[in-house]
């Protein structure tokens, strides 16, 4: 079965966007910052293997603020993968390989089916926060970068789980850890 992984840079406190994120200003005031890593992102080193894998990936889960945000992607994220866009609202045809869906338990269905046995890239906040909520989530790959923004957008504010380290590499710029989601409210049992 397909595991789905959020991939999300976040500063050392926490913040994966600076104040004031939105339109023209998407990362936020400093939240660009966080992304300093992947100018080495064809780089043979840790910083290329982890942009690597994140592009076998074979669906996308995200939510709808950050679908907006990315311009959509222009309907492709990577490589025309269908791209499963959580939302409250489907009030319009999203683009090119987009779906929306109003349901995690469906979205996370048809990403596993579409996925096989590779990965599906989880992101933004609002979708791992759902996906988490629902017992969905099963790995996080934090890019954590050594910068206190002090202020913006919290990846889990007010969510709750047990997490195991599997993996750390330590790159250019950020340092890049996985974890196993062992337990939160809602998670299925891990199959060690």
């Amino acid at each position: 079965m397909a595991l789905t992984r959020l991939y999300m840079a976040m500063s050392l406190d926490g913040y994966i966007a600076g104040p004031d994120d939105r339109p023209g200003q998407e990362l936020g005031r400093g939240g660009g910052r966080l992304f300093n890593w992947l100018d080495r992102r064809e780089s043979p080193g840790p910083d290329g293997q982890v942009f690597a894998e994140a592009m076998a990936t074979r669906a996308v889960i995200t939510g709808r603020r950050t679908f907006e945000l990315a311009g959509r992607w222009q309907g492709d994220h990577h490589d025309g993968v269908p791209i499963h866009v959580l939302t409250h609202h489907p009030d319009d045809e999203p683009p090119g390989s987009a779906r929306y869906y109003t349901e995690v338990a469906a979205c996370v269905a048809d990403a596993r089916a579409a996925a096989g046995e590779e990965a599906i890239l989880v992101h933004g906040a609002g979708a791992a926060q759902a996906l988490l909520a629902a017992g969905e989530l099963d790995e996080l790959e934090i890019h954590l970068v050594p910068v206190l923004l002090g202020a913006g957008r919290r990846l889990f504010d007010g969510h709750a789980a047990e997490l195991r380290l599997t993996r750390r590499l330590d790159g250019h710029d950020a340092t890049h850890l996985r974890y196993r989601v062992v337990e939160s409210e809602h998670a299925r049992p891990t199959q060690e």
